[in-house]
């Protein structure tokens, strides 16, 4: 069987799974259908859709293909709902929604779906940035940026629009050594006792710190969230230890709960 004859069969496979799903998504709306979904508003399904996008995430970074593969599913059924919420007052349906992303792609690949040449996946991207600000007429770079993104991403997406423009640091070491200026003036809000001027100088560290981030070729987002695991894990390892020796965390001394931090750590870093 030839890849083109693969991927027709691929997608006519596909599509009848999604009309399937449709099809479901209707019974459940129509009159007898489900009490619970046809109380849903775009306001209530709000949470759901920020919730199962991160379940995704999670069973990406667990390496789990059955749980990817469901979590993908939960989050398909919340466009296929939104969808459904949007058809119901005649603005658009689900079928509107994979035309539009389908001519985009196209629209925005001309080196595949067209004839204009590329060089590397670097070039894509820009090519990409520059057709989507002529398609959106913006004012500014930072147009377009969700304001509801975790703060580290569009912080970081703020760094990188910008430097497209060329608003940017030239080394990694000049960020560094901005982040020395930015701890100073923390350091002198700190002396200052001001709740107003602490909060905004450590917003301008940690700003500063996802442009570090960025200069080094790290998701600043992804090693916050390293991070946090790994405190996870050292933390649940000394509480472990701690309920075997038969004493609880709040009865220890600081310097005893950092003997016991530090032998967690250097067992799971062993380990």
């Amino acid at each position: 069987m030839s890849g083109a004859s693969q991927g027709g069969t691929r997608n006519t496979r596909s599509g009848q799974a999604f009309v399937a799903l449709l099809d479901v998504m209707d019974q459940l709306r129509d009159p007898g259908g489900c009490p619970w979904d046809r109380e849903q508003t775009l306001a209530t399904l709000r949470k759901y859709l920020i919730e199962e996008a991160y379940e995704v995430l999670d069973a990406i970074d667990a390496d789990n293909v059955d749980d990817h593969r469901e979590e993908l599913g939960d989050l398909l059924l919340q466009i296929v709902f939104q969808s459904k919420l949007r058809s119901e007052t005649g603005a658009f349906d689900a079928g509107d929604v994979a035309d539009s992303i389908r001519t985009k792609l196209v629209r925005r690949h001309p080196h595949v779906f067209g004839d204009a040449q590329v060089q590397g996946a670097d070039n894509v991207a820009q090519r990409w940035a520059d057709i989507k600000a002529t398609e959106k007429a913006r004012e500014s770079v930072l147009d377009g940026i969700p304001r509801a993104l975790p703060a580290l991403q569009r912080a970081q997406k703020m760094g990188e629009r910008a430097s497209n423009v060329g608003f940017d640091w030239t080394s990694a070491s000049e960020v560094v050594a901005k982040l020395d200026e930015e701890r100073a003036e923390l350091d002198a809000a700190l002396r200052g006792g001001d709740p107003a001027d602490i909060e905004a100088e450590l917003g301008d560290y940690l700003f500063t710190v996802v442009n570090a981030a960025r200069h080094l070729g790290v998701d600043a987002e992804s090693a916050l969230r390293g991070a946090a695991d790994r405190f996870e894990r050292r933390l649940r390892r000394v509480e472990g230890d701690a309920r075997g020796d038969g004493v609880a965390l709040s009865a220890l001394s600081p310097a005893e709960l950092d003997e016991r931090w530090r032998r967690a750590k250097s067992a799971l870093d062993q380990g």
